[in-house]
């Protein structure tokens, strides 16, 4: 960490085909070995994938499984006095946004399915319905939390 300046956090330009930065953010979390056409195509025929499964748009049903996956509350690791504890803490709306990014895209590629389309199209369609294992992350991640709560007097 720098000492002396801020550090600017650089703005991600929109995605030029859905218009929206959270795709851009989710593409580039998808994206392998800088193949951002590769993960771009995935993205496309994935949104294609749920809209023949569901008759709903893709993008509002990849929104709502997102924010079903993203995780209020975090433990983190604290060291006082030779023990360390799990302290709760509450996370940063960016962190939360990026952490249910990278949890839907880590359980797709857990899945069995065929293709890295179909797998993403059923766990995208799992979280909106509160289910899949995305969710069940999130709801370890907030069980470890609210069992450690005794320890939120450390944080700091």
């Amino acid at each position: 960490m720098p000492r002396k300046k801020v550090i600017e956090k650089r703005e991600l330009p929109p995605d030029p085909h859905y218009g929206s930065v959270l795709v851009a953010r989710f593409v580039n979390a998808l994206m392998g070995e800088g193949k951002k056409s590769t993960a771009e195509r995935i993205f496309d025929e994935t949104m294609k994938i749920i809209e023949k499964r569901t008759g709903q748009d893709g993008l509002s049903l990849m929104k709502t499984a997102l924010n079903n996956v993203k995780p209020v509350l975090e433990v983190k690791s604290r060291r006082v006095g030779g023990a360390t504890y799990q302290v709760p803490i509450e996370v940063r709306p960016e962190r939360r946004t990026a952490l249910g990014i990278r949890w839907l895209i880590t359980f797709a590629t857990a899945r069995p399915d065929h293709t890295m389309q179909e797998r993403l199209a059923s766990e995208i369609v799992a979280a909106s319905k509160n289910e899949g294992g995305a969710i069940k992350k999130r709801e370890d991640t907030h069980k470890m939390a609210e069992a450690n709560k005794a320890f939120a007097h450390y944080r700091w």
